[in-house]
């Protein structure tokens, strides 16, 4: 196929959706697709060094007549002013809400000014329709720019039956699985631990997110409080957000020996080669990239058997799952693999075997473009 010129939209900060988006961009400019990133803030990740790589800041103003500021109307001017000057060919949304609804405005504003406007790709990640898409202020909105896209896409199949069962939407959703390439460390394990306070001894238990609610975060304090007097077991949390709010249970729990905290780390492939297994304990995942992230290093993982997380973590080949809340299970698992280096290796084998034979860049990159030129194909 000839070479895109794509507009890529998502959130700046640290999530699993940004990070989706900035890879995707990243990797089809590497094939030599022109890629225009336009957000708030430069994304997460995303290197401007990179040839056709682009990035395009949405400036807004705090008005006083306004209560909040308002994103999705500057966004829709930005998102035409790419399109004119840059001609995209597809403009690849992240979220309906507020990225496709902007699109949306935006066409309509390209139709009325006479000027081309490329094909809307949505692809819905999770909050949108987890979370906003039960908000009755919002699902028509939500509902409308999922019907209007020209495509949809959803990183789950899980995702995917969400949407149809919650917005009750007949849209042709198109299910492509999220992919991450693994970067190559640069420090070792033991640098690292020795950075950490953490001794080579140490069962090293891993966590990654932005900590929101879902991720029930408690939950993992319970699950170490009741390994504390196992002082071998050490759980290291990579958070992308303030921890502060859960030090009052960490103090209460006792726990404070056994947790390190470690904020804003660019550097995660060090921090994840440098533990043993990873944890994650969420309420809902629509895919679960933490989760992947910590396989794709060859790491064996304990996580809670929701959403999307099934659909490329096996139970009792790559890892175990459990019951939201099982913290019994959880502890006792932990328990077993501190003191079975085989089973833990194995186990780490398997899901790095996983990742590389499934949930590539190479892979998902593919998938993307041919679903691209579907939607160009068809028009709308």
């Amino acid at each position: 196929m000839k070479k895109l010129s794509i507009g890529m939209v998502c959130y700046p900060s640290v999530g699993g959706s940004g990070i989706v988006a900035t890879q995707l961009g990243t990797e089809l400019a590497r094939l030599g697709h022109t890629v225009h990133f336009i957000s708030y803030a430069e994304p997460f990740k995303l290197d401007k060094d990179e040839p056709n790589t682009f990035f395009h800041k949405v400036e807004f103003n705090g008005y006083e007549l306004f209560k909040y500021p308002d994103y999705t109307l500057p966004l829709a001017v930005k998102m035409v002013d790419v399109a004119k000057k840059y001609k995209l060919d597809i403009l690849h949304v992240h979220y309906a809400v507020p990225h496709a609804t902007a699109a949306l405005l935006a066409k309509s504003i390209a139709e009325e000014e006479k000027i081309p406007f490329p094909n809307v790709v949505t692809t819905l990640h999770g909050t949108d329709i987890t979370l906003l898409g039960r908000d009755k202020t919002v699902m028509p909105v939500i509902k409308y720019s999922i019907e209007s896209s020209c495509g949809v896409t959803t990183v789950s199949e899980s995702l995917k039956k969400d949407t149809i069962k919650v917005l009750k939407t007949k849209k042709e959703i198109k299910v492509i699985h999220n992919f991450y390439n693994p970067k190559i460390p640069t420090r070792s394990p033991a640098s690292i631990r020795k950075s950490l306070g953490s001794s080579p001894d140490d069962f090293l238990v891993i966590h990654l997110s932005n900590l929101r609610p879902v991720k029930r975060i408690p939950d993992l304090l319970e699950i170490m409080s009741k390994l504390k007097k196992e002082k071998h077991i050490k759980l290291l949390i990579l958070s992308g957000n303030d921890f502060s709010p859960f030090m009052p249970l960490v103090k209460k729990l006792g726990i404070e020996k056994n947790i390190i905290i470690k904020s804003h780390v660019q550097d995660i492939e060090n921090y994840i080669n440098a533990s043993d297994i990873g944890l994650y304990t969420s309420s809902e995942e629509s895919f679960g990239m933490g989760i992947l992230e910590t396989m794709s290093y060859g790491k064996a993982v304990l996580a809670t058997r929701v959403g999307g997380i099934p659909e490329f973590m096996q139970n009792g080949k790559s890892g175990f799952l459990f019951s939201i809340g099982d913290i019994k299970s959880f502890t006792e698992k932990i328990r077993t693999l501190s003191h079975d280096d085989v089973l833990v290796k194995k186990l780490g084998q398997n899901a790095k075997e996983t990742v590389a034979l499934n949930f590539t860049a190479e892979k998902k990159v593919k998938e993307y473009l041919k679903y691209y030129e579907e939607v160009l194909g068809h028009g709308k």
